[in-house]
């Protein structure tokens, strides 16, 4: 036990975990809205039960990744290749991929899903009668069994990308399942006020549906090898999410002021 815990005299092992942590916790913001968009749509007792469902099921995911790491490592290994090259990029490298291995696919699955589940969400916005199509989303609420079932689906996706990103920091275990503590207990923290949030504020809601449709479609391009930097990713979703708080904050002050004048 001693030595587990003697790693923390080496300067680098910190700030390979305070590194860990900031990543852990913005790759949770991803998992934490779709939660929460999954979990507004559920009658508004349920709604709490589910988040922390959810968020419960994404830290027992992660826990038991970690405790297989080297099988989770394997998931990397191709399992078939479809013998077709891209067109070379800037660098004479390939454009895409086409070997394939069990964490590619479960990435195209999971973007795939995102990008379905955020389309039907916005038809359902959009829409003031939805038809009866793949699309039809006229009921107000969903059954409590469904919504669990699918951030499962998502805690999965979500996980092995987060554990994944953890393996390529750190070689130290402890410094993984620290961060994914943290990580996760940050997520707990935050579900409730980001919900309650983006269920007051309509446009936030199409906001973090868009912000879905982009992660599903960067899940699907990683999986075919296209490697987008998470960076360009946070940083849109950042300067998105400022643009619509000065949004917010003006439809307020004109609130007021109108309020004033009355």
């Amino acid at each position: 036990m001693f030595e587990v815990f003697s790693i923390f005299a080496q300067p680098e092992v910190w700030a390979a975990l305070i590194a860990l942590i900031v990543m852990e916790v913005v790759l949770g913001i991803d998992n934490l809205i779709f939660i929460s968009i999954l979990s507004n749509k559920l009658p508004e007792g349920q709604r709490q039960r589910a988040r922390r469902i959810g968020i419960s099921l994404a830290l027992v995911m992660r826990l038991i990744l970690l405790s297989g790491i080297a099988w989770l490592v394997g998931l990397t290994t191709p399992v078939f290749d479809l013998g077709i090259q891209g067109l070379p990029d800037s660098h004479g490298n390939p454009s895409f991929e086409t070997a394939f291995s069990w964490r590619d696919l479960i990435l195209i699955a999971g973007g795939l899903f995102l990008v379905w589940k955020a389309t039907k969400e916005i038809h359902h916005n959009v829409d003031p009668s939805p038809a009866d199509d793949v699309f039809d989303t006229s009921r107000a609420t969903l059954g409590f069994g469904a919504a669990i079932f699918q951030i499962l689906l998502l805690d999965l996706v979500f996980s092995i990308d987060s554990i994944l990103t953890a393996v390529g920091m750190t070689d130290h275990l402890i410094i993984m399942v620290i961060a994914v503590l943290v990580a996760v207990g940050t997520m707990m923290l935050a579900a409730d006020p980001l919900a309650n949030f983006i269920n007051n504020n309509p446009t936030v809601v199409m906001l973090a549906l868009g912000f879905l449709l982009m992660i599903g479609a960067v899940l699907i391009a990683d999986g075919f090898g296209v490697h987008v930097p998470k960076g360009y990713i946070y940083a849109a979703m950042a300067f998105s999410a400022l643009v619509e708080g000065l949004n917010i904050w003006s439809r307020r002050a004109k609130r007021r002021r109108e309020e004033a004048d009355e």
